[in-house]
């Protein structure tokens, strides 16, 4: 469903009935005469639908948090704010970049279009920026030939699976995060599907090395293991960014979760 599409929609079609009746229809009424329905719900309805489409298609947009894939950043049924504006200004529903900011940076949490299927929304970390060459063998990420430092803090438990997984520090470019590793995972690539600028990417039994052509991203999960991400689809445009996450604003699950991601 393209929520942004029904919302714009929504906003014209309050936004005619609104200025319909207040330059036209209002005039020809008696002082007395009380307001249609559809002057009524269209007039009251249209500054706060207005307020809602403007206030999520340039300034912050809320997400819900679906999969493991970030674990143990973001957790499922986290519920987070995402920067709209900080990669650029972009046309609502056409996403057409029109004033240009910051670009993504090492080590940021960004919303996307899904490139192979751009109705969904995905959240990964950006561990690749246009230029780059990455590596990711044998567990081991390594950028530009630099090895990016993973340091030992103990496990994660996983309370649905009950079950514990590795738990490292990795210094990306100077940002620390927290990741997973399964050692017993193999460090092959397996299903990989065919993707723009795929022959850019190399794949062998010990992982995956690419180097990001310009105006793409390389993107992974912290959930190294359980995450679906561009080594096995591919670098995100940058058209397809949505935005950069940077607040919890809910879990329904642990109420703790609340501003503990930024």
């Amino acid at each position: 469903m393209n929520f942004a599409l029904i919302l714009f929609i929504l906003t014209v079609a309050t936004g005619v009935v609104w200025a319909f009746d207040q330059f036209h229809a209002r005039k020809r009424r008696p002082a007395d005469a009380k307001d249609p329905w559809w002057v009524e719900y269209g007039g009251s309805f249209f500054p706060v639908i207005l307020a809602v489409f403007l206030l999520r298609s340039f300034l912050v947009e809320p997400f819900k948090i679906p999969s493991g894939s970030m674990i143990p950043t973001l957790l499922v049924g986290d519920f987070i704010l995402v920067n709209k504006y900080t990669y650029g200004i972009r046309l609502p529903v056409l996403n057409k970049k029109v004033v240009e900011l910051n670009s993504p940076q090492r080590g940021d949490v960004v919303v996307f279009r899904f490139p192979p299927d751009p109705s969904l929304d995905y959240i990964k970390r950006v561990v690749g920026v246009p230029g780059d060459k990455v590596e990711y063998r044998n567990k081991k990420l390594t950028v530009n030939g630099v090895e990016m430092a993973q340091t030992r803090i103990g496990d994660y438990l996983d309370k649905d699976r009950l079950f514990y997984t590795p738990r490292f520090v990795e210094k990306l470019s100077g940002v620390e995060h927290e990741i997973l590793i399964e050692p017993e995972s193999p460090p092959f690539i397996p299903q990989v599907v065919r993707f723009p600028h795929g022959e850019k990417c190399h794949y062998n039994s010990e992982g995956v090395s690419c180097e990001v052509p310009p105006g793409y991203y390389f993107m992974m999960g912290d959930n190294r293991d359980n995450s679906q991400d561009s080594r096995f689809w591919g670098f995100v445009p940058d058209e397809n960014l949505v935005g950069k996450a940077f607040f919890i604003w809910f879990n329904f699950s642990d109420l703790k979760r609340i501003g503990s991601f930024r």
